[in-house]
């Protein structure tokens, strides 16, 4: 069996990695694709060293662009690669503009499409993410929800056939990588913090980024905030900051420490030993419950609903009132802050990724693993 892995950007190469290293187990060396969505160092070269996963076959250096810009080159450029290669199955990871162009070139050569975090919806079609996932779900023959509320809603679009409840691949990364940060991340002695001491604040989605208000909104955020913040923040955040003149002010804000994006070993240790995160990162919301700490999420919807569900994080939004309100409460509140911190864990027992290359290799080997023209019939 010849799977192929397309990815472009850092939590597809998180969640992806346990999935690459169950078929390595199995004497399966897959076809490793990377679109460079996130081209910048910083952004994925070092995540792929830190999860041991040297073998890139192709780097297509997409790079950056608009939504159809983006996502033209990266299809024109998968492709080429796919009718070369010939893979048995093409496995996409998420929501991105990559998992997108890989489900549709793929699917349109007749190679069949495994979708990892199959099912994801935040019901709101102005993010370009929800269009994204949506039809890379209706591309796939494979659908791999991480939930029975993700496979729901692949019911509710009616794709009931081949889809496989299987946990996230989130939890199998999380728990093999947070005791390797541990030993081996000095993130809190170079930033001179102090575990729980902090909140660990990440933002970059386009709709509080593009929008000069949201940004703004985000900003007066911050600079209230009643404890000390760490911020990694994304080139083209940065960027959007400097240009408004935003940068300066955060800059000048005593308890605010900008900082570029952070290895993932290093990220993981902030995360674990964070007071509370703020967020508009699905993937930092599941890391949060897995890593019990309490996760304040800085948009109107989600496609994680479950983490809300269970008590470990909460949609404030970017209404500053509500932010502090709740801030405020895990700060002063023990009891209010034991419970989001001990918030059940909903994303499975960490063995994603062996159940989901079971799963294919069963399907390979009955002959049953390719595009049926009644897949939606």
């Amino acid at each position: 069996m010849k799977p192929a892995f397309v990815f472009g950007t850092r939590p597809e190469i998180i969640k992806l990695a346990p999935v690459i290293r169950a078929f390595e187990k199995r004497g399966i060396e897959p076809l490793i694709i990377h679109t460079g969505q996130h081209y910048d160092y910083e952004m994925s070269q070092v995540f792929l060293e830190e999860l041991e996963l040297h073998k890139i076959d192709y780097h297509l250096e997409v790079g950056s662009g608009t939504q159809a810009n983006q996502t033209g080159l990266a299809m024109i450029k998968i492709e080429k690669v796919l009718m070369d290669e010939k893979p048995d199955v093409t496995l996409v990871q998420g929501d991105t503009n990559t998992v997108l162009a890989g489900a549709l070139a793929s699917v349109k050569l007749k190679i069949p499409v495994a979708h990892v975090e199959a099912g994801l919806r935040s019901f709101d079609r102005t993010m370009p993410e929800e269009i994204n996932r949506i039809l890379a779900d209706h591309a796939s023959e494979v659908l791999f929800a991480p939930t029975e509320e993700a496979r729901k809603n692949l019911e509710r679009e009616g794709i009931v056939e081949g889809v496989y409840v299987v946990g996230n691949t989130i939890v199998d990364a999380v728990l093999q990588n947070a005791e390797v940060a541990e030993r081996k991340s000095n993130i809190l002695e170079k930033l001179g913090l102090k575990p729980k001491g902090y909140a660990l604040l990440t933002a970059h989605r386009a709709e509080n980024t593009d929008s000069e208000e949201n940004l703004r909104k985000l900003v007066d955020i911050i600079k209230s905030l009643p404890i000390k913040v760490i911020y990694p923040v994304h080139p083209r955040t940065e960027k959007r900051l400097k240009s408004l003149g935003l940068w300066e002010e955060l800059e000048r804000e005593e308890h605010v420490t900008l900082t570029k994006p952070l290895g993932y070993l290093d990220f993981l240790k902030l995360q674990k030993n964070a007071k509370l995160v703020l967020t508009d990162s699905g993937g930092v919301q599941e890391e949060s419950i897995i890593l019990d700490v309490p996760c304040l999420t800085l948009r109107y919807n989600t496609e994680r609903p479950e983490t809300v569900k269970a008590g470990g994080n909460v949609l404030v939004g970017l209404e500053k009132d509500r932010v502090m309100h709740y801030v405020e409460r895990l700060l002063n509140d023990e009891e209010f802050y034991k419970k989001m911190a001990n918030a059940e864990n909903p994303f499975g027992d960490g063995k994603s990724g062996e159940r989901m290359v079971d799963i294919l290799l069963e399907l390979y080997e009955k002959g049953e693993l390719k595009v049926k023209s009644s897949r939606f019939i």
